[in-house]
């Protein structure tokens, strides 16, 4: 009787436990199916739309389980081949004249109208040489108040570089043109123009007085060039000058401790600052105004008012300052 109850129970847990692995089973299977289930709605030419439930996702099943014929004048969006987009939208329109129309111009385009309307664009690398200007810059030494010269110290040259350009050209028009590369050849020279005192005197009959403080104001700001001279003295006697009107070759009354002779490298007019003679009547301040058949360029004669003070100064190497 024991063995009877045992065995019966054991047959009602083996049922229960079967029960439960299909329960389990089925629950799983609902589950799945549902989460396959899709509401799709479908759009169709005349302006209507249903909705429709599949499990379906590609769209010529979905039409066909839904017994939808898609006529040839008909097009399908999304493509009928594809699946259900996001949208979960079927619209089924009608192909229009127009677009036929459309079409079958297109299709009678040949390929040569097709390549004529392309405009051709072609590039090109131009390099070209232009001048760079040179630029003027003027040095103001004079004196405020007083009449002026103004004297070119440096020509000026024109620079020189090279450019290169990328160049753009639609059936030969140039219509872009870009700087790629720039070489300088040659850098512009300044041109300077100094802007000093002009030299004033004041007559007393023949004589002229020039003073050593306007001679020195007329080339303040000026560089001067610094040589070596060999410096004598002559009067306007015919033994130092084979005449005695003291008629210098600038046509100038020659004048004690400021004219003085030079050679041709030398123009007239030019100021000569000698040191050395600082504590002299002129400073130390000449104007060459004369000339010489024996003076060269690294000579000058300082004018004396007689032929002993000639004499007496006698030949001496001093340092000039030179302001050309």
């Amino acid at each position: 009787m024991k063995t009877d109850e045992k065995l019966s129970i054991r047959i009602i847990r083996k049922i229960v436990f079967i029960s439960i692995i299909l329960i389990c089973i089925l629950t799983i299977g609902v589950k799945a199916s549902k989460s396959e289930v899709n509401y799709v709605t479908i759009v169709f030419p005349e302006g209507y739309e249903t909705t429709v439930m599949t499990s379906n996702i590609k769209i010529a099943d979905i039409l066909a389980e839904n017994h939808t014929i898609i006529l040839p004048d008909e097009i399908v969006y999304p493509d009928i081949n594809s699946n259900i987009d996001l949208t979960k939208t079927i619209t089924i329109s009608k192909i229009t004249e127009e677009k036929s129309v459309v079409s079958e111009q297109v299709e009678s385009v040949t390929t040569e109208e097709i390549l004529g309307k392309y405009v051709t664009v072609t590039e090109k690398i131009i390099v070209e040489q232009v001048e760079i200007p040179y630029e003027t810059i003027t040095k103001d030494v004079s004196k405020e108040g007083t009449e002026t010269n103004d004297k070119v110290l440096q020509e000026g040259v024109n620079g020189l570089k090279e450019i290169k350009y990328k160049a753009k050209y639609q059936d030969e028009v140039e219509i872009e043109r870009n700087v790629i590369a720039e070489t300088i050849i040659r850098e512009p020279v300044e041109k300077i123009i100094q802007i000093s005192t002009k030299i004033t005197s004041r007559s007393g009959g023949n004589r002229t007085v020039v003073s050593p403080e306007t001679l020195s104001a007329s080339v303040e700001g000026m560089t001067p060039k610094v040589v070596k001279m060999n410096t004598s003295a002559y009067c306007s006697c015919a033994k130092c000058t084979g005449k005695t009107n003291g008629i210098t070759s600038s046509g100038a009354h020659a004048k004690e401790w400021h004219t003085v002779a030079a050679g041709s490298g030398y123009p007239i007019g030019t100021v000569i600052y000698v040191p050395a003679l600082a504590n002299k009547p002129n400073g130390g301040w000449f104007v060459v105004e004369d000339r010489g058949g024996a003076i060269s360029n690294n000579r000058i004669d300082i004018y004396m008012g007689s032929h002993s003070s000639a004499i007496s100064f006698g030949r001496r190497s001093l340092e000039c300052y030179v302001y050309e």
